[in-house]
């Protein structure tokens, strides 16, 4: 019975291989347009931070890094040949020697118990071939495995299938693998390691060893025993493979660590490169991944704060945003678009328009700069009552505690972020003045022209504010915000490359005199809760009616960073919050981290040529050429000079 079976299979079998080499010979009908030249994945882009770290992958339904041949370890090699297919370098695509084991071995159990498909079947049953079981698709199968070895060398068949065939865990392609279950490169792996790897395309699910380590083990062992068998590693490294263990890692796929920064550089790159998921880009931004978590940590310490605070807080809707930024060449070191992404993927520092409130004041102080002014001028504190329109409520704008001055200057003005002195200054520059000189620093000519723009009412992204206040840090040049540096292809080759449009709005040694009273805002003033010792700070509070929106914006000689908190519904926080008790804390949070990360930032800010000092009422004090002191202040005048 046993001999007449074995003749039966062995009969079957020749018929079976005669069929096939015949087809092969006479027929090549149905492959003839199956063309194996061309061989362009899904490749995963990748976004690193200044600093070369890793901030994400991007794909879209395949995760892959490819790997050209010669990145592949002779050792990997050896063993997917061993535990897939020995006689891979010596057959023509289809192992007949292996297809007849098979079927006798299937005959006697009764069902099938071997594979007979070399590697060459397997990348095409993958790549060219629907996954039905037919003889039809398996004799197509044959025939394009025979095609393919006739197109392309051993070599490019092995670099095609470890690229293209999938490792379990979201993996494709066996660079990919090695980098997310071990975190190493290819010529960094040990030899059980690449056991691993080549055991899972049998059954990617069961052997990922994430889900099932001692499975995955088992099927290691395996690979690693007929490498041994076959002579092909010795016995010190066959026994030293079988008791490793090596560690695994079950990481995400993309690792997103900026998901904010993330979704805005695809927003920015799609237009552009619609494959962006898809080419294996290489993104670089300028994004500093350290100052990202310090920034977060700290908006993150700013919202519990206010929780703290108010205990009635909606938290639903509380949330806040985040940008630092280098204000020398435009760089985005960090980009906090919400407290929680997980909660909120809404880009608060990119979408969001808020009312700046009086972190606007400075811009108003400089154009009266600008035209002249000194920080030692005087400005009416006074109360105004502006008539309003038919059938509207008069304006009775106040200061905040409703207190009067009379007349201070600019400085104390600024310092103490005093409203009515800020409208009043207005008033004397002319509001179509102020309105241009608005226009010409950048600002859309949406915002408004009249009163209500001193105390900024009007709506802007923090990312855009941010841009504007880069001329305080950067003396007077405006630049764009850079979260991009350059994007390169699968070559390595840049095809994209951002630089900031920088554009000078004022004199150096103008801004700098703002820049001086904003240093005072933090020394003295409504900042004061930003204050870290051992480095000058600048910088504004803000404070939009009702506290509806909170700012802060801090200034360093080397960068800035400006920090908002609200309501996503835009209903007012508690009556309590306010710039300088919501914001202004979390810059010096920031900002004591930050020097400690990089201890050699530039501490004190540098005093341009033009910028002079001076004695004025007893108080040392700057001027410019084009910005003198005051001939007399009205507090110094007799009795005999008093102006009414």
């Amino acid at each position: 019975m046993k001999i007449f079976k074995f003749l039966f299979s062995l009969v079957l079998l020749l018929v079976l291989a005669g069929g096939i080499y015949a087809f092969v010979l006479f027929s090549n009908a149905g492959v003839e347009n199956y063309i194996f030249k061309d061989f362009k994945p899904n490749l995963t882009t990748q976004i690193f931070d200044r600093n070369g770290k890793l901030i994400a992958n991007i794909f879209d339904k395949e995760h892959r890094f490819y790997a050209n041949y010669d990145e592949l370890p002779p050792r990997l090699i050896e063993a997917l040949v061993a535990i897939e297919d020995t006689a891979f370098f010596e057959h023509d695509g289809v192992n007949i020697d292996a297809i007849a084991r098979a079927v006798i071995k299937m005959i006697q159990a009764g069902r099938a118990v071997e594979g007979a498909s070399t590697l060459t079947q397997q990348l095409v049953k993958n790549t060219e071939l629907t996954p039905e079981k037919t003889i039809t698709r398996k004799i197509k199968e044959a025939l394009l495995a025979y095609k393919l070895e006739n197109e392309l060398s051993k070599e490019q068949i092995i670099e095609r299938y470890l690229n293209h065939i999938f490792f379990g865990h979201g993996y494709y392609g066996v660079k990919t693998a090695a980098r997310g279950y071990f975190r190493k490169e290819l010529d960094s792996l040990s030899l059980k390691e690449i056991a691993i790897l080549v055991g899972l395309p049998k059954a990617p699910s069961s052997y990922d060893p994430t889900r099932n380590l001692n499975l995955s083990l088992s099927r290691a062992n395996a690979v690693v025993q007929r490498m041994f068998n076959l002579g092909w590693i010795s016995e010190a490294e066959y026994k030293q493979a079988l008791a490793e263990v090596p560690t695994i890692y079950d990481d995400t796929l993309t690792q997103n660590a900026a998901p904010y920064v993330v979704d805005e550089v695809i927003k920015r790159l799609s237009p552009t490169l619609p494959d962006l998921k898809s080419a294996g880009y290489n993104i670089e931004l300028n994004i500093d991944l350290n100052v990202q978590e310090l920034a977060q940590n700290a908006l993150k310490f700013g919202y519990d704060e206010i929780v703290k605070r108010d205990k009635d807080a909606n938290l639903s809707v509380l949330n806040g945003a985040m940008v630092v930024m280098d204000h020398q060449n435009g760089d985005v070191l960090a980009l906090v678009g919400g407290v929680d992404y997980n909660k909120s993927n809404f880009n608060r520092a990119t979408q969001s328009l808020r009312q700046p409130g009086s972190t606007f004041k400075p811009f108003v102080y400089q154009i009266a700069i600008d035209l002249g002014y000194n920080p030692m001028s005087e400005v009416a504190d006074i109360s105004r009552v502006f008539e309003g329109a038919e059938g509207e409520k008069d304006w009775k704008p106040s200061n905040l505690g409703g207190s009067l001055q009379g007349l201070v200057t600019l400085k104390d003005a600024l310092t103490r972020s005093r409203n009515l002195a800020t409208i009043n200054l207005a008033l004397d520059i002319g509001l179509d003045v102020l309105y241009q000189r608005m226009l010409a620093f950048g600002f859309s000519d949406k915002i408004p022209a009249d009163l209500s723009i001193v105390l900024g009412s009007f709506g802007i992204s923090p990312l855009d504010f941010a841009k504007f206040y880069s001329m305080f840090g950067n003396y007077g040049v405006i630049e764009e915000p850079l979260i991009i540096k350059n994007v390169k292809n699968a070559n390595n080759e840049i095809i994209l490359s951002f630089e900031s449009n920088a554009t000078k709005v004022a004199e150096p040694e103008q801004v700098f005199l703002t820049l001086d009273m904003m240093k005072n805002v933090v020394n003295r003033g409504t900042g004061s809760n930003a204050r870290v010792a051992g480095i000058e700070v600048a910088g504004k509070t803000g404070t939009s009616n009702e506290s509806i929106d909170t700012w802060f914006v801090g200034i360093t000689p080397e960068i800035e960073a400006l920090i908002w908190y609200g309501n996503d519904n835009n209903k007012p926080l508690k009556r309590i919050e306010g710039g300088a008790r919501t914001a202004a804390p979390v810059f010096k949070a920031f900002l004591s981290e930050y020097i400690k990360l990089y201890p050699q930032t530039k501490r004190v800010f540098s005093v341009p040529d033009k910028v002079k000092k001076g004695m004025y009422n007893g108080q040392s004090e700057y001027y410019t050429p084009k910005s003198p002191f005051p001939q007399k202040s009205i507090h110094s005048l007799g009795e005999d000079e008093m102006l009414f």
